[in-house]
C-alpha cells in the first residue's frame, strides 16, 4: 500500500499538539462513555478546559456581526419587504456593503490576500490603535491567525512556555525550534540576557535563527508585555537581525488596568529611526478571541512591516495556493475592526453585550486565580490577559514515583488523575515547555462564571487528597 505508517513523512510524525493530544483524547473516551457512566461533581460532565473556545462553554455569540452575516449569507432576505422587522438597519446596511466588495456574494473566491474593503478596514483599525498608517497592500485575511502564522513560519525562535501551533508547524515544516525562557518568578517576564543565549547557543550549533515570536498577551501564561519589555525585544530583534512574529491575538483580554496592551507596531514606531525603518515585523489578529470568540469562524489577519516587496510577492504566491481565504470569515473579520459606532442602532446592545463578557472574564480569572493559590503545592500568577491560567504544580517525590511506574511524565499523570476525578480536562504543562523538573498545567478561565466555583472547589478537593496520598513518597496507582 501506497500510504502507510512507515512511508508518511517523518516531520508529520514529531510534531505533537498537547493541547488535543492525549488528555483531550481520554475526556473524549469519558465523553462518548455517557454522563452515567462517571459522576465527576453536579454538572455531571467533561469540562473541556484544553483549549481556547469560548462559544464551546457557553459564551453567547454577539448579535450584532451575526445579523450582518447571516443576511450575507442569504442575500435574498435583503429583498423581502419585512426583513426590517427582523433585522435592525444597520445590520442591513452593513450586510449590502460587504456584499458589493465581493464579486458573486459569499460562494465566490476572493483575492489570495482577502476582499481589498475589508483589509482597507483592518488598515484603518490598526492606524486608529496604533496612530501610525497602516498599508492595506501589506495585509493578509486569513483563515484564522493559526493559517496566518502556518505561512510565515520557518525557522524561528520560540518562547517556553509556548503555544503548540509554533513548535508543531516548526516540526511540520522541518525547522529548528530555539526555546528561551519566561521568568515565572516575576510573573512570567522576559530576559533579554537570556534571549541572548538561546540565541547564540543555537548558532554555535549551526543553527540559522531567522525569527523571533513573542505571544502577548500570553499563551499559556496570561501575562502582558510591558512597554518596556516590548522595546528591549525589538532593540534586540535589530540587534540580531531577526524578524518578530507578533502574536497579539488576545489583545481584548485584559484583566487588570495596570498594563494594557499595546501592540508591538506601536512600539516600534515609538522608537523611531532606524527600528521602525529596519526592524521586520508581522503581527497576527483573529475573531476566534477577545469578546467574539468565534473560533469556529477562522477569521484573521496578518500585518507585515519593513517585509521587502519581494519577499511580499513570495508570501502572496504561498497564499495563492490554496486560492482565497473564507469570505463569511472575512466578513467577521470587518465587523470586529469595524464594529458598531456611537449613534448606531446596534450600538447600544453590541457595547452591553462585549462589555458583559469582558467583565466576567475579568472576575472569573481572579476566581480561578485564587483557587489555584488556596491548593496545597499549587502556585499561580495572576492571569492578566488571554484566556488562561497556568499553575504550578509541586508534585511530591512519591507522585513523581507512581508517574514513572506508570510510565508518564509527571504532569501528564497529575492531569490524567484530575480528569479521571473531576472531569476537568486540562493541558500538561510539558506540552507547552518547561524548565526541567518544573511542572504545570494550562487550563482556560472560559467555563460559566456560575460554575466557576463549584469547579474550583472541585479541583481543591481532587489535587489536596492527591497531594496528601502522595505526599509520604509511598503512592502508588496503576494508570
Amino acid at each position: 500500500m501506497a500510504l502507510e505508517y512507515e512511508s508518511l513523512n517523518e516531520n508529520v510524525k514529531k510534531c505533537q499538539y498537547a493541547v488535543r493530544g492525549e488528555l483531550y483524547l481520554r475526556a473524549s473516551e469519558l465523553q462518548k462513555e455517557g454522563k452515567r457512566s462517571h459522576t465527576f461533581n453536579s454538572l455531571k460532565m467533561i469540562i473541556f478546559t484544553n483549549v481556547g473556545n469560548p462559544h464551546a462553554l457557553g459564551q453567547k455569540p454577539l448579535t450584532f456581526p451575526r445579523q450582518v452575516v447571516a443576511l450575507c449569507q442569504a442575500p435574498f432576505l435583503l429583498h423581502d419587504p419585512n426583513v426590517g422587522m427582523i433585522f435592525p438597519a444597520d445590520a442591513i446596511a452593513r450586510a449590502k456593503h460587504y456584499l458589493s466588495l465581493t464579486s458573486g456574494g459569499l460562494g465566490a473566491y476572493s483575492d489570495s490576500r482577502g476582499l481589498p474593503g475589508v483589509r482597507k478596514e483592518v488598515a484603518e483599525f490598526i492606524q486608529r490603535r496604533d496612530g501610525y498608517p497602516s498599508d492595506p497592500e501589506l495585509i493578509f485575511l486569513t483563515d484564522g491567525a493559526s493559517k496566518g502564522v502556518m505561512q510565515i513560519l520557518n525557522c524561528i525562535l520560540v518562547p517556553v512556555p509556548q503555544y503548540p501551533l509554533y513548535s508543531a508547524t516548526i516540526s511540520l515544516l522541518g525547522g529548528s525550534l530555539v526555546p528561551y525562557y519566561l521568568d515565572e518568578s516575576e510573573n512570567w517576564g522576559l530576559d533579554v540576557n537570556n534571549l541572548r543565549q538561546s540565541v547564540a547557543q543555537a548558532r554555535s550549533q549551526g543553527i540559522s535563527v531567522r525569527a523571533m515570536v513573542i505571544i502577548n498577551p500570553g499563551n499559556p501564561t496570561g501575562q502582558c508585555l510591558s512597554e518596556a519589555n516590548l522595546r528591549e525585544i525589538l532593540r534586540f530583534c535589530h540587534s540580531e537581525k531577526l524578524v518578530l512574529l507578533g502574536d497579539e491575538v488576545y489583545q481584548q483580554n485584559i484583566y487588570q488596568d495596570e498594563r494594557p496592551f499595546i501592540s508591538s507596531k506601536k512600539v516600534l514606531m515609538d522608537m523611531g529611526s532606524p527600528f521602525s525603518k529596519e526592524v521586520q515585523l508581522v503581527s497576527f489578529h483573529t475573531v476566534s478571541k477577545g469578546y467574539w470568540g468565534e473560533c469556529g469562524q477562522r477569521g484573521g489577519y496578518f500585518e507585515m512591516t519593513n517585509i521587502p516587496p519581494r519577499v511580499v510577492e513570495e508570501i502572496y504566491k504561498v497564499a495563492s495556493i490554496a486560492l482565497s481565504p473564507n469570505v463569511s470569515a472575512q466578513i467577521f473579520m470587518g465587523l470586529m475592526v469595524s464594529p458598531p459606532k456611537p449613534g448606531d442602532i446596534s450600538y447600544d446592545q453590541f457595547a452591553r453585550e462585549s462589555k458583559g463578557i469582558l467583565e466576567s472574564l475579568r472576575r472569573r480569572a481572579k476566581i480561578m486565580t485564587d483557587g489555584f493559590n488556596s491548593c496545597k503545592n499549587v502556585v499561580c500568577n495572576f492571569t492578566e490577559g488571554a484566556m488562561y491560567s497556568f499553575p504550578q504544580i509541586r508534585l511530591p517525590p512519591g507522585a513523581l514515583q507512581a508517574a514513572k511506574q506508570a510510565g508518564k511524565v509527571p504532569d501528564v499523570f497529575y492531569c490524567l488523575k484530575l480528569l479521571e476525578a473531576t472531569g476537568i480536562s486540562t493541558v500538561p504543562g510539558s506540552g507547552f515547555g518547561q524548565k526541567e523538573g518544573v511542572f504545570h498545567l494550562r487550563t482556560t478561565i472560559l467555563p460559566a462564571e456560575e460554575e466557576m466555583p463549584e469547579i474550583m472547589d472541585s479541583f481543591k478537593k481532587f489535587n489536596d487528597e492527591f497531594m496528601t496520598q502522595y505526599d509520604n513518597g509511598f503512592g502508588y496507582s496503576r494508570m
